[in-house]
């Protein structure tokens, strides 16, 4: 199985793979700077080569980064649409000199009231700059777009809503998807049984195509079906609850992929209990069937 979570990289970017080495991660997701600010990060060849020897020698792998969410490809304001390409392209940059397998994942972003169609178009027409822009600088980073809890003005929160960014894509190679559970859920995909987890999969093939599937953001809600609002909660915790969750890390089509967790988190104590659990379920024990951890 390959379960990781979002890893700190405060100190230093090469700190994160430490960290995850101490929780028993076999994958993990970082951010490649500062995801609060603007101001871009400039990696030292040091800080490169120590990150990527420490790498070498975990059995980390995949690793994801998770683009700054103040990059929106849907904003109507051209000074803060421009600039967000510009910020994914140094994402890109920075993930293919850390990753001999770069990924990049990114929340695709909001209309801010321009409107649904014109926000997915707006998307469309960054992920073909971007594109091109990384073709000619020979940058291997695969994009993966995530799908979205619909709050607000975010769009990516349909299955049918990725097909249409994806398929305006010129490239379409360079672009999968990470799925998010809580996201997923509160966007009305019920994951919370095996039924719905089932039809659930079977839209997901039909829109896009298992096969693009790349990453699994495993997060519980903390809001009920279909709620809009993107509030990750602890395994078993939320209204996706621990019936889901064991449909979800045991189903064949998913079983194979790293599962991300994002739960919430006071300490590394908090990943490391969601880490156990979700390990259990794939290991049929009845360790937490009770779902008796205090956080």
């Amino acid at each position: 199985m390959k379960i990781g979570c979002h890893i700190s990289i405060a100190g230093g970017i090469d700190n994160s793979v430490v960290r995850a080495v101490e929780l028993g991660c076999n994958t993990m997701q970082i951010f490649s700077k500062n995801a609060s600010t603007w101001r871009e990060k400039i990696l030292k060849k040091g800080e490169v080569e120590s990150f990527r020897e420490s790498l070498k020698n975990s059995n980390i792998n995949p690793v994801f980064i998770h683009t700054s969410y103040l990059v929106n490809l849907a904003s109507p304001s051209d000074v803060l649409y421009f600039k967000s390409i510009n910020a994914f392209l140094g994402e890109m940059k920075r993930a293919d000199l850390l990753l001999p397998d770069p990924y990049l994942i990114i929340h695709p972003g909001a209309h801010t009231g321009a409107g649904e169609e014109y926000g997915i178009q707006r998307i469309i027409r960054a992920l073909n700059i971007i594109l091109e822009e990384s073709a000619d600088l020979g940058l291997k980073t695969m994009i993966l777009l995530e799908d979205t809890a619909g709050s607000g003005t975010h769009l990516g929160y349909t299955f049918k809503q990725l097909k249409r960014m994806m398929e305006g894509a010129k490239d379409r190679k360079s672009i999968g998807i990470c799925f998010d559970t809580c996201h997923a859920f509160a966007a009305g995909y019920d994951l919370s049984n095996k039924e719905g987890v089932e039809q659930t999969l079977e839209e997901l093939d039909k829109g896009l195509g298992l096969e693009r599937l790349r990453v699994v953001h495993l997060n519980d809600s903390k809001y009920p079906l279909g709620s809009r609002r993107d509030r990750h909660m602890h395994i078993g915790k939320g209204y996706i609850g621990l019936e889901g969750f064991k449909v979800l890390v045991n189903h064949k089509y998913l079983k194979d992929l790293p599962f991300i967790l994002e739960t919430p988190k006071h300490d590394e104590k908090d990943d490391l209990k969601n880490i156990n659990l979700v390990k259990s379920l794939i290991q049929g024990t009845v360790l937490c069937v009770n779902n008796n951890f205090k956080y």
